[in-house]
């Protein structure tokens, strides 16, 4: 079967790709793995580097990059916004708040769940919504377990700070009081991925009247239970899928 898909540039960067599958490698093993020339091989690197599809380890070794994990985290959606639905559903009727599911894609936060409180004030957040990611605790969460360069560009112009990220780490949890919209506070937790990467977070918001100014003390317990149950369908899905691969 030819290998080629008629696109010179884009099957020889699957070619470095594949070639660093293997292991960190050097430009003149690159050269060697994927027989490119060198100034070819070198040229497609640092362009892959550029869009984070392939990074340097400490050695200056080129390496597949994290953009690699994104895309494949966003790959198994579906299977996270099936079991969305219904551990929205429970952590709104437990904490009586709407809850939602949030992703980062680029410089935003996009809702793609949500369990909308059915009556009295509430923070209604649509699916599609994309809100900032300078403010709010999904925004924190989110941000804080990034890679330190990603984090350090997300702090500028944020409403919080390396502090309230490394305190996010700590506990595991974030909360915001007035931090995206005045009077609105909200409690999230991160979702991990398999290989234990933070791909959505899971919130809860609403008043300020309701939830208080230490909106954590009152729904952290239930917000991490939500977010940890869908870690854990993501979990039990790629376990089911290796088994499968190795049977």
């Amino acid at each position: 079967m030819d290998n080629t898909s008629g696109v010179g540039v884009l099957d020889k960067a699957a070619i470095v790709l594949s070639a660093l599958e293997a292991g960190p490698s050097t430009l003149a093993q690159l050269v060697t793995a994927t027989g490119l020339a060198r100034p070819t091989a070198h040229r497609l690197a640092v362009a892959l580097e550029h869009h984070r599809l392939v990074i340097r380890d400490l050695q200056g070794r080129f390496i597949l990059g994290p953009r690699l994990g994104e895309l494949a985290a966003a790959a198994g959606e579906d299977r996270l916004l099936a079991a969305a639905g219904p551990v929205l559903g429970a952590l709104r009727d437990h904490t009586n708040e709407s809850a939602q599911l949030f992703r980062r894609q680029g410089e935003h936060r996009v809702c793609v769940s949500a369990a909308e409180r059915p009556v009295g004030l509430r923070d209604s957040i649509p699916v599609g919504a994309a809100l900032s990611m300078r403010a709010g605790s999904a925004a924190q969460v989110l941000l804080a377990w990034e890679e330190p360069d990603r984090l350090h560009r997300g702090l500028q112009g944020a409403a919080f700070s390396a502090t309230s990220l490394s305190g996010v780490r700590r506990r595991g949890w974030a909360q915001s009081v007035g931090e995206r919209e005045p009077g609105v506070a909200s409690v999230s937790a991160p979702v991990r991925s398999p290989s234990g990467r933070v791909i959505a977070a899971v919130s809860i918001s609403g008043p300020i009247e309701r939830l208080s100014r230490q909106p954590g003390r009152l729904h952290a317990a239930t917000v991490i239970a939500g977010a940890n149950k869908l870690t854990e369908v993501l979990a039990r899905h790629a376990a089911q899928q290796d088994a499968q691969n190795n049977a």
